[in-house]
């Protein structure tokens, strides 16, 4: 089951050519996104409505879209103007059309009733362009369920456990439980963690070597699966004063940007970067960064992907919380309340 009426990532904006496809499946919905001739971002299902083809397989004229299979052509609205065998076009025969908006790098695209697509719902993205900071994109997929993939991003308690060499630090901050609170569509996780180890990954940049920090991380989970992250650290005992004022004189920040995003009920996309405001002049930096967290995210996957099989094997488990599961068991609780509203509504 999947949230329909929603923004979902579907990719970066420049995964999409200027002249063919980015073939892609939500919601398993398979899709063929393309660019007109103005680069607007047209979103069709890719299923030609006469026998099914992918329209990915055809070709691009001018704004218009041909299936390779019978000849059919379509325009961006995805209405059938031509039929190669024949002279008159039967009304239905049409592809679905998805609302897409590109903004800060990022393409959305709502997957349910089009009349409801609210561009305010989008969450803010804008570090991923923003000027002042810098951040390079990254995409990996999954052959888990988007539920373990959101549970593992609710629980930053495994973080000195599965990546002790690039984003964990020591077992003190595991120690640390969040503060939970339920907002709009989703759930909001503080976590503050005083005189700590730095991470490995970014110790460098603040000469933090063999110092302690004081960290914080603090982000909202909103549905279908977008993570909004402010992090970071300041020298031990600026802490409090951070935490009280705003003021984080000294301090390394991050602005995390991640996206999960369903493509079957046993496959998922994910989609992140993370955005930092140090050192932004110096590319090798970011890069640094980048690769730290492309290891730890390949960590998750090891580990997410090995969970997956091991549920696999036995429908009946049930899995146990524990005090640190109650961000994710609060999501779990904002997504089926999605669905059963969707539920209602699409029975009335």
């Amino acid at each position: 089951m999947f949230i329909k009426n929603c923004w979902y990532v579907a990719g970066w904006g420049t995964e999409v050519p200027a002249d063919g496809f980015l073939v892609r499946t939500i919601t398993s919905v398979p899709l063929a996104l393309w660019r007109d001739q103005a680069g607007k971002i047209i979103a069709f299902e890719d299923r030609c409505c006469h026998r099914g083809a992918p329209l990915s397989m055809g070709r691009r004229e001018g704004d218009c879209v041909r299936c390779n299979y019978h000849g059919l052509k379509f325009d961006a609205k995805g209405n059938c103007i031509e039929i190669p065998s024949q002279a008159t076009i039967p009304p239905k025969f049409r592809v679905r059309t998805f609302p897409v908006i590109e903004k800060h790098k990022w393409i959305w695209i709502w997957m349910g009733d089009p009349s409801l697509a609210d561009e305010s719902l989008i969450c803010d993205t804008h570090y991923l362009d923003d000027p002042a900071w810098a951040s390079m994109g990254g995409h990996i997929h999954y052959d888990v369920n988007y539920l373990l993939l959101c549970d593992n991003l609710l629980d930053f308690t495994h973080l000195p456990y599965l990546h002790p060499t690039t984003l964990g630090g020591s077992p003190d901050y595991a120690a640390v439980l969040p503060t939970v609170e339920r907002i709009d569509r989703g759930v909001r996780l503080s976590k503050w963690v005083f005189n700590t180890d730095p991470p490995e990954y970014s110790r460098k940049f603040g000469a933090y070597e063999g110092k302690k920090v004081d960290r914080w991380m603090i982000y909202d989970f909103v549905a279908p699966g977008i993570l909004l992250m402010d992090s970071g650290m300041v020298p031990a005992g600026g802490g409090e004063k951070a935490r009280q004022t705003g003021d984080r004189d000294n301090a390394l920040e991050f602005r995390g940007r991640q996206a999960v995003t369903p493509e079957t009920e046993n496959s998922t996309l994910y989609f992140f970067a993370h955005p930092h405001n140090f050192l932004i002049d110096q590319p090798e930096v970011t890069k640094s960064i980048m690769q730290s967290i492309a290891i730890a995210f390949e960590e998750d996957r090891g580990i997410i992907t090995a969970q997956a099989a091991n549920l696999a094997l036995d429908p009946d488990f049930k899995m146990m919380p524990m005090a640190a599961d109650l961000g994710l068991t609060q999501f779990r609780r904002v997504v089926q309340q999605l669905l059963d509203i969707e539920a209602t509504t699409t029975k009335a």
